[in-house]
């Protein structure tokens, strides 16, 4: 079956442009044009996934949002803003949301993005995470390599259940440091560079897997067979 997106942008152009291209990748896209209308069809149709604008009449994302994860905590929600704030941002994980992209954005990118969140959301309830060697265990926040575990701090085992969940696909620093810390400062950034330089050693056993720093924008684990 085709994953539902419903798409809530009150932007005409590029609500078409959105839905011709994701209708092409082999979704089936639900349009609404401001967040009445959002919710409406969300409470109809009950999506896979929502892409909402942050900016809309009658009723905007936030508040829309709001009102979805009072009923619903699990749908993926990603946000699509033409702002670049942090305030707004944090505001938008604080919220519920899964994830936002900036206006513009380049169609791929929401697409990759689209797939990456309907994955986490099908492995949300697992309390195992593989790749390669490694079996990372949630509830023991322990990672199992030939029989011998290492445990993990909460910070670590969420670091690396997010980038595993999004294997081959970079997840922006602004956006872990988010989920983690609530914040994206300085001091967070460096934080966030320490544990992910403890994950590699954690790994290390495994040549096949990487974790790589996309320069200026996050990380990406990575699996070579």
């Amino acid at each position: 079956m085709k994953n539902r997106i419903l798409l809530v942008e009150d932007d005409e152009t590029l609500s078409m442009i959105v839905v011709e291209t994701l209708q092409r990748d082999g979704f089936e896209v639900l349009t609404a044009s401001d967040g009445e209308e959002g919710l409406l069809r969300y409470s109809k149709v009950k999506p896979d996934i929502i892409i909402a604008d942050v900016m809309m009449p009658k009723m905007d994302g936030f508040e829309m949002a709001r009102k979805i994860r009072q009923i619903d905590k699990n749908v993926p929600l990603l946000f699509l803003t033409a702002k670049s704030e942090i305030d707004d941002i944090v505001t938008g994980f604080e919220l519920g949301g899964n994830d936002y992209l900036k206006k513009p954005f380049k169609m791929l990118e929401l697409i990759v993005r689209i797939k990456a969140l309907l994955r986490r959301n099908m492995d949300a309830e697992a309390d195992e995470y593989r790749v390669g060697d490694y079996t990372l265990r949630m509830d023991t926040q322990t990672l199992i390599h030939a029989n011998k575990s290492i445990e993990l701090s909460s910070i670590e085992a969420r670091l690396l259940k997010e980038l595993i969940i999004n294997k081959g696909t970079t997840v922006e620093a602004s956006a872990l440091m988010l989920l983690i810390w609530q914040r994206d400062d300085p001091y967070s950034r460096n934080s966030l560079h320490g544990f992910i330089h403890k994950l590699r050693q954690y790994l290390s056993k495994d040549k096949r897997i990487s974790i790589i720093n996309q320069r200026g924008i996050g990380y990406m684990l990575t699996f070579n067979k």
